[in-house]
């Protein structure tokens, strides 16, 4: 995963790394990162090693939004030119999006028009206490089209009216009040932080949260009596599932299940049983 020019990935052990590298230009996207990012994320969905993904920026800045001599190019495109331009776009943040693997978004500086829609793609999403953010397309005669879908979803329809109308810029607190972030850290903490996310998902059944992803996207348009036999139906799937199994088991014995692994080395946990019941890790 390291022949690309736009962005880098690194992997080790069960989390991928995805790092927007284009800082001389504060990582903005033209159409060459977006193939990127699209064949990248299409990878980490089959690569049945990885099991969380935390996307970043080079440098101090997360995403700066859309690369202005990319914008150059497109002014003098078609229609036609123009929409497959923007289908690339669109099938970017769904590839993003529907990752079945958690994804974190480890905001370290700006996020700016398109760059905003990276951080509402993402599951979690974590930010340092400097980095501003700001849905600025209108300031240019266009609107957050493509990214509209997960931005509303994330903070609703109020926030976003105010934010999509007027462009304003915003900080990393007011983002999190908006739905936005999960989490605002101070500049020195955002890699502690995000390690602890990572941890928190290392330490879940990796089918189950690919399941809880499905749940999340599917269940938002189902009527309650769709919902109700879904819903039943994933249930007594997963409890007798491999992993179902191992889960309850573990907690009845209370001992850690076979998936804990460390954020840090990768590595599966060993566990044993205590005298007292409690569990140890070695």
């Amino acid at each position: 995963m390291n022949h690309y020019e736009t962005i880098a990935i690194h992997v080790e052990g069960a989390v991928a790394r995805v790092t927007l590298n284009r800082p001389d230009v504060r990582n903005a996207f033209n159409d060459r990162m977006l193939e990127e990012l699209l064949e990248a994320f299409q990878r980490i969905h089959m690569a049945e090693t990885v099991r969380v993904v935390v996307l970043t920026g080079a440098g101090s800045c997360f995403c700066a939004g859309a690369d202005l001599n990319w914008l150059r190019r497109v002014k003098e495109f078609t229609y036609g030119q123009n929409l497959r331009e923007s289908r690339v776009l669109a099938d970017c943040l769904y590839a993003m999006y529907s990752c079945p693997k958690p994804t974190v978004a480890r905001v370290n500086g700006p996020a700016i028009g398109g760059g905003t829609g990276l951080v509402a793609v993402c599951d979690i999403a974590i930010a340092s206490s400097d980095a501003q953010f700001s849905f600025s397309e209108v300031k240019i005669g266009v609107v957050p089209a493509c990214i509209s879908p997960y931005v509303v979803r994330k903070m609703g329809e109020g926030k976003c009216r105010e934010l999509f109308l007027t462009g304003e810029r915003i900080g990393a607190e007011r983002a999190l009040q908006a739905g936005l972030l999960n989490q605002v850290t101070p500049p020195e903490s955002l890699d502690q932080a995000v390690t602890s996310r990572v941890d928190q998902l290392l330490s879940s059944g990796p089918h189950a949260l690919k399941m809880c992803k499905e749940l999340l996207e599917k269940v938002p348009s189902m009527d309650l009596h769709t919902a109700g036999p879904y819903t039943a139906e994933m249930v007594a799937r997963l409890r007798m599932s491999a992993e179902g199994q191992e889960g309850m088991d573990a907690f009845l014995q209370k001992r850690k299940p076979s998936w804990i692994v460390d954020a840090e080395t990768g590595r599966q946990a060993e566990t044993g049983k205590r005298g007292n019941g409690d569990t140890e890790t070695r």
